[in-house]
């Protein structure tokens, strides 16, 4: 071999040696990540008195067997871990440090509950691990200044709450209002926005705000109590077993008051259908989401898409029921984040695009988007009114925004 060859040959080496080197330099992993796997975590109750939020993890544990078997995400196979809590805030500090110390998971999502997320809010935090698109909508979840590893996605139980607050000055002015509540930081978080949406007319308007705890057999003597001091609108921010028992009462009593149904409970399947729905006619509420019952939606690219997904990977799931629909487009967000993280698998790039997300999911109503920014950790801020008849919610009027951050 010639001397001219010889360092031709050298210097190709060199160049793959360069770029292989280079390949290697650019990715970069954290806990549960290599080149073919990604490790997940996830908390849900599959048992105890919000059984059914388990739907939620169902559903997502469905959408990430859908991209495993179209190839992963940049070839990476999600490895979705999920435990149960029973809605136990002990116990979800029990299965995150599970996940986060002995699985080693990137991150956790979609974990359900406030107080089950509040509970290892600070823990998830001071181990800088993603508490990402945590199933709640508590205005909490977007603080990115003091706990810049926590991210919500819905609209928050507060900005819910004005948006009812400005829909009830609007639509029935003077009208008195009863609440029933659970007794926890989603009740409270519901209270704080009436309160500051109804302004200086809260105190006349309100004439009871009754608690009550998960723990609690029944609603419905508070049902009952809230009733006696007649009021024209009963607000029932509740989880399902409870707001059903609540809509269930109030038939019974052949009381009509204007009735609002919070996100957290206007589950068809798991709220409305139990409660009865000769009980459940003309019920309002407000969602993100598209009618899937909808005649003229029946072709919408979107709804197709939610359909085809439910048909194929999750046979066993309820299409009526409504929590499905934040399962799949929480899930849909999350491997857009995976996906712009390319080869960085870090969870401090996990958060940077989380934080840099601009994107639309066919399933949610023309107008609402997906965004967010490093100052904004809320992605949905929209929601549009809706009212119960026959089996299905029918969306009406615009794209409301919360007044507050609009």
């Amino acid at each position: 071999m010639s001397f001219v060859t010889r360092r031709l040959a050298a210097f190709s080496a060199a160049i793959f040696l360069f770029a292989t080197s280079s390949s290697i330099a650019q990715k970069t992993y954290d806990p549960g990540v290599s080149d073919s796997e990604i490790k997940i975590g996830n908390i849900a109750p599959y048992s105890g008195p919000a059984s059914a939020y388990g739907v939620f993890g169902r559903t997502e544990a469905a959408y990430f067997r859908k991209i495993n078997a179209e190839g992963g995400i940049n070839g990476r196979r999600i490895n979705f871990i999920s435990y149960d809590d029973a809605y136990s805030p002990p116990k979800t500090v029990e299965q995150a440090r599970k996940l986060v110390e002995s699985d080693e998971v990137l991150l956790i999502f979609g974990a359900v509950g406030t107080a089950t997320n509040s509970a290892i809010h600070k823990y998830m935090n001071a181990k800088q691990v993603p508490q990402l698109f945590v199933t709640t909508f508590a205005s909490k979840w977007n603080d990115p200044k003091n706990f810049p590893w926590t991210m919500g996605f819905g609209t928050s139980y507060n900005a819910e709450a004005r948006i009812y607050a400005t829909y009830i000055l609007k639509s029935y002015p003077g009208k008195t209002i009863g609440i029933l509540y659970q007794n926890d930081d989603l009740g409270k978080d519901y209270l704080t926005g009436l309160h500051e949406g109804l302004g200086s007319q809260a105190t006349s308007l309100i004439k009871a705000e009754i608690p009550y705890d998960t723990s609690t057999p029944t609603v419905d003597s508070l049902v009952v109590r809230i009733r006696d001091t007649n009021p024209d609108i009963f607000i029932n921010i509740s989880s399902p077993k409870f707001a059903a028992q609540a809509v269930r009462k109030i038939g019974e009593l052949k009381w009509n008051p204007v009735h609002i149904l919070t996100n957290t409970a206007n589950s068809t399947a798991a709220t409305l259908k139990p409660a009865g729905f000769e009980n459940s006619q003309g019920i309002l509420s407000a969602s993100a989401y598209k009618d899937v019952d909808d005649p003229q939606l029946k072709e919408d690219p979107g709804v197709k898409e939610w359909r085809t997904f439910m048909t194929q990977w999750f046979p066993d799931g309820d299409q009526d029921d409504g929590f499905t629909r934040t399962g799949f487009a929480s899930a849909k967000a999350l491997v857009q984040v995976l996906r712009q993280c390319g080869d960085d698998l870090t969870r401090e790039n996990v958060m940077r695009q989380a934080a840099h997300l601009d994107m639309e999911i066919g399933l949610l109503v023309p107008g609402i988007r997906i965004k967010t920014s490093p100052t904004d950790f809320a992605p949905i801020k929209q929601l549009q009114m809706m009212r119960f008849k026959d089996h299905r919610w029918e969306r009406f009027g615009p794209v409301l925004n919360d007044d507050k951050n609009s």
